[in-house]
């Protein structure tokens, strides 16, 4: 399917005129499905001709779909809110991620668009791949290791957790490359060098779910692996990924999927922003199945000027740069200010409570300051139990007494420097 050994195929490589003709042809053509197919763009869209949306500046008059919307129609029309253009019969998979939301893929080939990521990372045909991230309720596994099979790599389902064996696999098998978080195969490479292990067959990794900070990926690189990294979410796949020189010099920002249309937009709004300002991820993904029209990830980015040296002509992003919400990855995943609230509503004695996200090393760390006046013994462990149960993950738990946080409307207090992460 390539065009060359640079490049995944010609559409990486289009001319400008090329690409707003294919756009002009396809985007009509995408707005249409999902107004016909889909019970939700059906009343969003019920006013919208289609052939009048044939580029970015018609695109951009369309009303945006935010994630919280989805949740609260997936609430409300159960499962999937009615945005899917297939039925529930023709989907493989259902998953539910932290929020509580819901997405699916289908028997499509290579439907999270992620093969691209991988190529540009040095996959190639035949490789062996040990992917970890999570196969488990979310689709994290399943995007990697759908983009890794259609592009004819080979899988080791390997997910998270159990690292002692992960290790022992890998030293058995001899995969070529990593699939995973950033922070994870650091945890990986760290335990085989306890355990005297070869796990030196890795020698490229593509990572998503997180931060891929300059001292890690230069980590990675002193112990021979070459590390990229594509910006993914669970409900549109992989939106933007890294790339290198022939010579293997990584290039500056994130290439756009072939599959996405993306705007940059002032946050909490549809309107678009200049070249070169920060703002909201709105993405229009071409995915057929699933149709979603200007969706607002909630992630904050820039558009890079100019095109790629690596030849790719698609345009660029700057990379994650935090969120425009509360919303936060933390360790890959989100946690959403609702779930704390929940986690806060079991315990009566908590008046308020904050989220702080911070790094030790190369590690996310999640910390909860809780104001109560209550100084139970067993109060603390109770309430990281229900954080545990709610957010999915552990988190240091501070007691802090009434008063003590600042009144500023923050739920989540993500503390990390993003400004040199990518």
């Amino acid at each position: 399917m390539t065009a060359s050994n640079s490049f995944f195929d010609e559409l990486e490589t289009r001319s400008a005129d090329a690409r707003g003709s294919a756009l002009a042809a396809a985007l009509p053509v995408q707005i249409g499905l999902a107004r016909d197919r889909s019970p939700a763009y059906a009343d969003l869209l019920a006013d919208v001709d289609p052939q009048k949306i044939a580029d970015m500046d018609a695109l951009a008059r369309l009303p945006v779909t935010r994630k919280s919307e989805l949740i609260a129609l997936q609430k409300q029309k159960p499962p999937l809110g009615g945005f899917p253009a297939v039925a529930i019969e023709s989907m493989t998979h259902v998953f539910a991620s932290p929020g509580p939301i819901y997405e699916f893929e289908t028997a499509r080939h290579d439907f999270w668009g992620a093969a691209r990521a991988f190529f540009a990372a040095g996959f190639r045909p035949g490789d062996l791949l040990h992917n970890s991230l999570s196969y488990h309720l979310t689709p994290g596994g399943w995007i990697f290791d759908g983009g890794a099979r259609a592009l004819g790599c080979t899988v080791i389902p390997a997910g998270i957790g159990n690292t002692e064996l992960q290790v022992e696999t890998i030293a058995h098998l001899r995969p070529t490359g990593y699939g995973g978080t950033p922070d994870y195969l650091k945890v990986i490479l760290d335990k085989a060098q306890e355990m005297d292990v070869d796990c030196s067959s890795i020698k490229r990794a593509l990572v998503s779910g997180g931060a891929l900070f300059p001292s890690l990926r230069q980590e990675y690189t002193d112990r021979g692996v070459a590390v990229q990294q594509c910006y993914a979410t669970a409900d549109l796949g992989v939106i933007s990924y890294e790339s290198r020189l022939e010579n293997g010099e990584l290039t500056e920002g994130m290439l756009v999927n072939e599959s996405a249309l993306l705007e940059i937009v002032r946050p909490g709004t549809g309107d678009p922003v200049p070249e070169g300002e920060v703002g909201e991820v709105i993405v229009t993904t071409l995915n057929p199945d699933y149709p979603l029209i200007r969706f607002a990830t909630g992630d904050l980015s820039a558009i890079l000027p100019g095109d790629s040296p690596c030849g790719r002509t698609n345009k660029r992003i700057k990379g994650w740069m935090g969120r425009a919400d509360q919303t936060t990855k933390i360790k890959g995943m989100f946690v959403h200010p609702e779930q704390l609230d929940r986690a806060v509503k079991t315990h009566p004695e908590i008046s308020k409570a904050r989220i702080v996200v911070t790094r030790e090393g190369e590690s996310d760390v999640m910390t909860v300051l809780c104001e109560t006046a209550s100084r139970d013994e067993g109060l603390a462990d109770a309430i990281a139990q229900s954080v545990q149960s709610f957010c999915k993950m552990r988190g240091e738990i501070i007691l802090q007494q009434p008063g003590e946080l600042p009144n500023d409307g923050k739920v989540i207090d993500d503390q990390r420097d993003f400004e040199n992460a990518y």
